[in-house]
């Protein structure tokens, strides 16, 4: 999770990931705010000072010196830990794509007491002219008390559509356009151990619609539910219930994560139609070893009411596009859809810098129109991990999986999957 790559549902094999620039002890403007120095352990420090990543052998390439005292700025609130990642790679949806994503991780106030807040920005831009920025935000208050979460996106989408359900075809889709805005914006104040709830603000706005073919229920399902219009607007109100004992959602270690939102979408909000959503999302993190993690996730979508179809759930259409690594985005789309993941993730190198992961997933998209789940589509694969921030705890992530119906890729994520 944390600052990953927005995939728009990649499948991506990374050709270059040059100019791998990180500023770990780079100075937010503001001095430091004063604390109790847990970094002063002779335990701490010598921890990351063992710790290598990539900022580390850039600087023994390029000769450069590591300030005295700077694997302690971790503990310091004040301190921006910077990663920067431009790449080129290929997507089976985009094809050839530029990509350049921004991880910023910061402490607000006391880590004692306060979770690592992370900004995500960045942009993409395929030879199959997909135009993708992402603006994701999750900032943590003082002493956990306010947790904001953003989620800002425009997109100019040539891609593809498979249809609804789950067993469809890579070999049977209808092109597709679109132009896409979405803005979430949510504010969840803390009010007992790590329970937190909230209120917020959810639009998804589609112009421009195009489908450009037949092979699939799009036209179909467009018209029965929103009389084949070509722009669909989804504004509503969402209440979020949250545990969250995670303390840096870049690499969560030994935690537990439980989600649920509700939203209700309104015609007198700007709605095209009135309709409501469900989502449930639970995340188990446990720490086997100071670099071996077992991972579970498992994320839930349930709509109600004539929904337009590009706000369907689907696979990798989550928060960060990693739902369903093994499928092109889209691949299963439904009313409802259910989603689980297992992940192994293993030390590879004592001092972490390189490391690997095995997992396996599952998920279901119910068939239109009986909305009854009758086919499930599986995936395997394993990856590599490059420390890219030891500070931030921030990997670089290259995955290769492979589904059924012959769905098979490379997946690129800065920041674990989730």
């Amino acid at each position: 999770m944390g600052i990953h790559i927005l995939k728009s549902g990649r499948i991506a094999f990374t050709i270059l990931l040059l100019v791998a620039y990180t500023y770990a002890s780079a100075q937010i403007s503001k001095p430091p705010i004063a604390y109790r120095d847990t970094c002063s352990s002779t335990t701490k420090t010598d921890s990351l000072a063992r710790q290598k990543d990539v900022g580390d052998v850039l600087r023994y390439l390029f000769g450069i010196h590591t300030p005295k005292g700077s694997d302690c700025t971790l503990e310091q609130p004040g301190k921006l830990f910077f990663s920067l990642a431009p790449a080129a790679g290929y997507t089976l949806e985009g094809g050839p794509i530029a990509v350049v994503t921004v991880n910023a991780s910061f402490y607000i106030s006391n880590p004692i007491n306060t979770n690592l807040s992370v900004f995500t920005f960045g942009g993409e831009y395929s030879l199959h002219n997909q135009l993708m920025i992402p603006v994701i935000s999750d900032i943590w208050s003082k002493d956990n008390k306010f947790d904001w979460l953003g989620d800002w996106r425009y997109y100019s989408y040539p891609s593809h559509t498979y249809g609804l359900g789950s067993d469809n075809s890579l070999s049977r889709s209808d092109p597709t356009y679109y132009s896409y805005v979405q803005i979430y914006q949510e504010v969840l104040r803390h009010f007992s151990s790590n329970y937190y709830v909230g209120l917020g603000y959810n639009y998804d706005g589609h112009y421009s619609i195009q489908d450009n073919g037949d092979a699939t229920n799009y036209e179909q399902y467009n018209n029965t539910n929103n009389n084949g219009s070509a722009k669909t607007i989804s504004s509503g109100l969402v209440i979020h219930v949250m545990y969250d004992s995670r303390t840096n959602i870049n690499n969560p270690k030994d935690a537990l994560y439980a989600s649920a939102l509700y939203r209700t979408n309104f015609t007198f909000l700007g709605s095209t139609q009135n309709w409501r959503y469900i989502m449930v999302e639970i995340r188990k993190y446990i720490k086997l070893s100071s670099h071996d993690v077992l991972a579970f996730w498992s994320w839930n979508e349930f709509t109600n009411g004539p929904a337009p179809y590009f706000d369907l759930p689907a696979d990798q259409w989550d928060t960060y596009s990693n739902t369903g690594r093994g499928y092109i985005q889209g691949f299963y789309r439904g009313t409802n859809l259910v989603y689980l993941e297992g992940e192994y993730r293993f030390g590879i190198t004592r001092n972490g810098l390189f490391g690997g992961v095995i997992f396996a997933n599952a998920g279901s998209a119910t068939q239109w129109p009986n909305n009854k789940f009758e086919y499930i589509d599986p995936a395997e694969g394993i990856g590599a991990r490059v420390k890219f921030n030891k500070y931030s705890d921030v990997n670089l992530c290259v995955d290769y999986a492979v589904g059924i119906y012959g769905s098979r890729g490379f997946f690129f994520n800065l920041g674990e999957v989730f």
